[in-house]
């Protein structure tokens, strides 16, 4: 679950970590009274789950309330990679003397939490890590003992940070592992974490936030699971959720409704093997689970038919604890429900198998075709696009 940006800086702020007193607005003439009420000039900013809203034009400076007010007319209601602005962050401006990039995530390989630091902070911080990463200082933290004080040294030490900015430093980056570590966070960034002048005085201040949380931790976080915005959200992953599904959307043709994750990512890579010179491929995740009954198959197929990018449906079942034929009838509910003439290519293979089969065959549906092995199912779901163009 990502949190906006204010919504990660608030939640910063609770582990000492200095941050802008902005405010959010969901109208222009908000955002009037905001900036009025901070003084001098102020920054709106665009409040969506994205990267890259500065070269968006989803990041303006405003001089004055009104300049503040006019920007986030033309901000609010703008897409920026898919996601509609609904509203804005109004944070006051700030006297910047240098840029830091500070972040803590998860290092799967070497299975322990990561801190990152650049003195190459900004917007481009992607480009350094691709074309000169050994500007960005990584070290590994051990989960049992947490981040320490030798570790943050040469963290500042390894992004030649002035001296006499290093306890300020330090303060930050354990209030971001403390905050990391408590939220059950996969990312907890600052960028930039910015030098300024402020009241005759440089200080280190988060301009920007940005976190995402495990989706697994959110039952121990009642008070994180409050802030998910669901309109940042495609519908199709909210109904899986309350289905109790593993969902994720993405921009292929080829709805997969699978059983387990790892037969699930076999089948996205196959049908990805076979349409990648076509340019089709997988149009989804999704898992229906070892146990799933057929009112959450039938739920699978309904989400997977409201994705207009799906051309045709591959369904591939191993039989275990979920039997083949309650897929089957889950198929048959589902279609009853939601007709459509979407080719449907059914691969069941296990338990009740021929049971399954039978009542598939039953239903004598002249748009889905049977399928032995996944490579077969793969190679006619990717055929079954290119004779849907």
């Amino acid at each position: 679950m990502n949190l906006h940006e204010y919504q990660a800086k608030l939640r910063f702020a609770e582990f000492g970590i200095p941050v802008p007193r902005g405010k959010v607005a969901f109208n222009a003439n908000e955002a009037y009274e905001i900036a009025k009420e901070l003084g001098g000039v102020t920054v709106v900013k665009a409040q969506v789950h994205s990267g890259g809203r500065g070269k968006a034009g989803g990041v303006k400076v405003a001089k004055t309330p009104d300049e503040a007010r006019e920007h986030a007319s033309k901000i609010l209601g703008m897409d920026i990679k898919g996601h509609t602005v609904n509203k804005v962050l109004i944070d006051p401006g700030a006297n910047i003397k240098g840029e830091i990039y500070l972040a803590v995530t998860n290092d799967r390989a070497a299975r322990k939490p990561l801190i990152m630091a650049s003195s190459e902070g900004g917007m481009d911080i992607e480009e350094v890590n691709r074309t000169a990463p050994e500007k960005i200082k990584r070290i590994h933290i051990n989960p049992l003992i947490g981040l320490r004080s030798y570790q943050i040294t040469e963290l500042a030490s390894g992004i030649n940070l002035p001296h006499d900015l290093w306890k300020q430093f330090e303060k930050i980056a354990l209030g971001l592992y403390e905050c990391y570590a408590a939220s059950d966070a996969t990312l907890c960034e600052i960028n930039p974490l910015a030098v300024v002048e402020e009241y005759g005085q440089t200080i280190l201040k988060a301009l920007d936030g940005k976190m995402t949380i495990d989706g697994n931790g959110l039952g121990r976080h009642p008070e994180l699971e409050a802030l998910r915005d669901t309109s940042e959200e495609p519908q199709e992953e909210i109904t899986a959720r309350e289905s109790d599904l593993s969902y994720v959307k993405l921009d292929g043709q080829i709805g997969c409704m699978v059983n387990g994750a790892g037969l699930a990512m076999a089948t996205m890579d196959m049908t990805a093997h076979f349409g990648e010179q076509y340019g089709i491929g997988p149009a989804n995740f999704l898992d229906v689970g070892g146990g799933a009954d057929p009112e959450q198959v039938a739920a699978a197929l309904r989400i997977i038919l409201s994705d207009k990018n799906v051309k045709t449906i591959l369904i591939n079942i191993f039989g275990g604890i979920t039997r083949c034929d309650d897929v089957a009838r889950g198929i048959i509910t589902a279609m009853n429900e939601v007709p459509t003439q979407l080719p449907i290519i059914v691969r069941l293979i296990g338990t009740n198998q021929e049971e399954g089969l039978a009542i598939i065959n039953s239903a004598n549906l002249t748009n889905m075709t049977g399928a032995k092995t996944l490579y077969e199912a793969a190679q006619k779901a990717v055929e079954a696009v290119r004779g849907a163009k």
